[in-house]
Parts: C-alpha cells; structure tokens; sequence
C-alpha cells in the first residue's frame, strides 16, 4: 500500500575499516542473496576508514536502494561498530558481516531457516587455518573465556539473531574490542533463549591483514572481557 512501510525481514551489518579493495565486492555479493529474501537492508558501518571506504559506501547507498551508511567520524574501534549496528538494526533479524570477504554471503541463506526454531544462530570454524601464533591466541583466548564463564556455545565468526533481544538485555560492555558481543551471546545464553551453533567456511581476506587477529588487540579484548566477568559477578 503506498505510504506504509515494509517490514523489514532482516537487517545486515557491514563492519568496514578501511576495506576500500573489497567493501563494494562484499555489498554486491550479500545484495545477490538478499534479492530472493523479502524486504532487507544492508547498513555499512565505516569506522573511521581513512583509504577511500566510506566514499565507496556512499556511492553504493546511491546506486542500492537497501544499502544506507553510518560514519564514524573517527576510528572507534570493534566494539563502537557493534553497538552503533545494535542501535541502527531495523529488522526483525540481524546479522553482522566483516567488509573484509572471508565470509561467503551464502552463510545467510544458511542461517535464515534456523531462525524459525531459534532465538539466536551462531557460526564456528570447524577447521580454522592461519598462523601458528594465531590459533595458539585463539586457544588461549577461548580457555580463559570458559575459566572465566563457564560453558559457553561454540562461536567464531558470524551470528544472527532476533532484533527483539535487544530489548531483554542491558549490556553493559565499553571499549573498542568485541567483549560487548561476548556480553550479549553470554546473558542470552545465561536468559536460556534457543541457541543453535553450526559449522561455517571462511575465506582468504580479499586484501590487507586482518586487524582483529593480533596479540595486541586480543590483549585489550582479554582486559575487558575481565572487567565483565567482574559485573557479571556482582549481578549474581
């Protein structure tokens, strides 16, 4: 009818620091998918990107009628990017893809059928590849996640879920590492909302370095992730 507006099926969040050699590939190919998925939007998140990103997200918003843009006017760092996307998600399920191309768009249509019996869906490597140094920081960063929390779902990677969630929780997480997600997967578990976890693939980045997979950034992640075990811990 004209003058309502459609529902929004399912909201995806592009998470882009400049990734001016894949961003415009990565929105092209999650628009392919989303052509058979109802009303659906893509919103890019440039965090501050400094190559040339956040002027093709804009060129993208033009030519794409679903595709819109926030821009952070400087780098605020993972965390930001998640809580700006918790705020700026207008559909009933929502989703969070790196603009750097190691995950396949299809993981959506992977993911969509699960959401009908699910609250939330989480993906996982099965067979994760990299460096040495990397696994060995994944290892140890999932150990002190499980002595500081307990069992938690497997997760690495992509995850949808129910935008209603974000109604039933406060999240308390700052900083610029991606502990505020870690808050929001571990109250939805603690809450005993339907979770399924299953097995994605991952890609080579299209370009550059990955700029989450390092022991720095790992380390400002670990601090936080300590200081929400500590406000976990008081709410008990």
């Amino acid at each position: 009818m004209a003058g309502r507006k459609m529902k929004i099926s399912l909201s995806v969040i592009i998470m882009a620091f400049n990734e001016l050699d894949s961003i415009e590939r990565v929105v092209r190919e999650i628009e392919s998918v989303l052509t058979n998925l109802g009303c659906s939007e893509i919103v890019i998140i440039d965090d501050g990107s400094t190559d040339g990103t956040g002027a093709v997200a804009d060129r993208l918003a033009e030519e794409i009628p679903q595709v819109r843009v926030i821009h952070h006017e400087t780098n605020r760092g993972l965390g930001e990017v998640y809580r700006t996307g918790f705020v700026q998600a207008r559909g009933e399920y929502v989703t969070f893809f790196p603009a750097d191309g190691q995950f396949p768009a299809t993981i959506i249509e992977q993911f969509l059928p699960l959401m009908e019996d699910a609250d939330m869906v989480l993906g996982y490597l099965p067979k994760r590849k990299g460096s040495l140094l990397a696994r060995g920081l994944s290892l140890m960063e999932k150990v002190l996640y499980r002595l500081l929390f307990g069992p938690l779902p497997r997760f690495q990677g992509v995850l949808m879920f129910r935008r209603a969630l974000l109604d039933n929780v406060e999240l308390k997480s700052t900083g610029r590492g991606w502990a505020v997600l870690m808050e929001f997967i571990i109250r939805i578990s603690r809450d005993g909302y339907r979770i399924v976890t299953v097995p994605t693939e991952v890609c080579p980045r299209l370009s550059g370095r990955s700029k989450v997979n390092n022991l720095r950034t790992i380390w400002a992640n670990l601090k936080q992730v300590i200081i929400l075990r500590r406000c976990l811990s008081r709410e008990r």
